[in-house]
């Protein structure tokens, strides 16, 4: 418990942006650069072949990121060979291909790993990674649980490890020039956020069990989850909603991205309450086993407050800005941003500038990517090499992260808690009993 609370009293001091004193997170430019050379190449792996692959082609092909992908690793045999035939067309050369990413890990001229694997494999892959040496990126959610929130950042602390979340919108043009608009106060004093997504999924088939799928490496796949037999349509993306041994749900999946820029935009960090409205919407029979509609409410000192709206499978396009984004309201305006642009309203619902911005980045789409998902990766080449402060470490990252969690949490437990908005602990019992998971023995991560 006592190292707990100094871990969080050191995240916390993070929130606002500012470098954590004494983390590799926190360190100078020049610092960086005695871990790499400012211009040597990187060699570099992928973990995880799946529908995120394709944010990763660019960053890695541009001749400007100077870096060599040297294994594409993947559970599943058709994902490897695939993801080869696809990188081909953009490098004139041929990466390894692992099915054990831990032969990879073991190459000691790997400098780093972006990890885009399943939820329940991002901080236990991470740490792997950075106790062999290597730098990570690691796809949201950065963490399964708020035991591995902790886990994840001690790591990079203690491994002196460069790791970034893979929170994109963090390395949008449009998005980082509208917050430091807000943070100059722009629509005054920001007070209320209200982060959306809403998605039309469709039915999902009831789990059955069945044989292994030809090619996929069952053992792998499940790690350090708890381990079972097989179930029908598991491993490709529905573990994403069949139960917490594997996912975390929307919020996981996806309010990750909105909740950050919520809570970017007003500078806060812990939350002091959740409260949770979240249940089963649609489908009733179908094999979901988990929400698909939550309306979760994070308050924050000054009264602050953090409203997330999100909707799987219903279409309805309530705020007439698509399928996602982030309201931020101040005493003197309001702002809208997505992936796309910002909207600036004056106090009287005037739009006072519309960025129209030409960025590409995908935004409900499955897998998603675009020129944000490459800015991001291309600087966390950069904060490796020393050229660039990151734009979302960990450290910052975990904060947001814990949003996710207590939302989660507190929808699993039936009710809401109070939270201290210090040391990010949750003042519930049975919220604390989730705290952490059971893993499998022969995975569980340890540091």
């Amino acid at each position: 418990m006592t190292n707990r609370r100094e871990f969080l009293k050191k995240v916390s001091a993070g929130t606002a942006g500012v470098a954590v004193a004494g983390t590799t997170m926190g360190m100078s430019a020049k610092s960086y650069s005695k871990i790499i050379g400012a211009n040597d190449k990187l060699n570099v792996a992928i973990m995880g072949l799946g529908r995120r692959l394709g944010a990763f082609y660019d960053p890695i092909a541009q001749k400007e990121s100077n870096v060599e992908l040297k294994y594409l690793c993947d559970v599943m045999q058709h994902q490897r060979e695939k993801a080869a035939a696809s990188i081909a067309k953009r490098i004139d050369y041929k990466p390894k291909l692992e099915n054990d990413f831990r032969k990879a890990l073991d190459d000691k001229d790997l400098d780093c790993i972006i990890n885009a694997t399943p939820d329940h494999w991002h901080t236990p892959g991470a740490v792997m990674a950075m106790q062999a040496g290597k730098h990570v990126y690691v796809e949201k959610p950065c963490s399964h649980n708020m035991y591995e929130n902790e886990m994840i950042v001690k790591a990079a602390e203690k491994y002196n490890k460069v790791v970034q979340m893979g929170n994109q919108q963090r390395s949008s043009a449009h998005t980082i020039e509208i917050i430091k608009d807000i943070h100059d106060g722009i629509i005054g004093v920001p007070y209320r956020a209200v982060a959306f997504y809403i998605n039309k999924r469709g039915e999902v088939p009831v789990q059955k069990q069945a044989p292994v799928p030809t090619g996929l490496d069952w053992e792998i796949w499940q790690g350090p989850a708890v381990h079972r037999e097989y179930t029908e349509e598991t491993w490709n993306y529905n573990w994403h909603w069949y139960g917490w041994n594997y996912g975390t749900g929307e919020t996981g999946n996806n309010a990750t991205h909105e909740l950050d820029v919520a809570r970017w935009a007003l500078q806060v960090g812990f939350p002091n309450n959740v409260h949770v409205e979240a249940d089963k919407r649609h489908f009733f029979n179908d094999g979901w086993e988990m929400y698909d509609t939550m309306d979760a409410t994070f308050k924050f000192d000054e009264n602050k407050v953090i409203k997330w709206d999100g909707r799987s499978r219903s279409g309805h396009n309530t705020y007439g800005m698509g399928g996602r984004g982030t309201i931020i309201y101040g005493s003197e305006g309001t702002v809208f941003v997505d992936r796309g642009k910002y909207i600036l309203y004056d106090r009287n619902g005037k739009i006072v500038k519309d960025s129209k911005s030409a960025t590409q980045e995908a935004g409900t789409a499955l897998g998603g990517g675009g020129d944000t998902s490459t800015k991001h990766v291309q600087n966390w080449f950069n904060g490796i090499r020393g050229k660039e402060n990151l734009n979302a470490h960990i450290a910052e990252g975990a904060i947001s992260m814990t949003m996710v969690h207590y939302a989660n949490v507190a929808y699993r437990i039936g009710h809401g808690f109070d939270i201290c908005g210090k040391t990010g602990m949750m003042f519930d019992r049975a919220a604390m009993k989730l705290w952490g998971r059971e893993y499998d023995p022969n995975w569980e991560p340890k540091i």
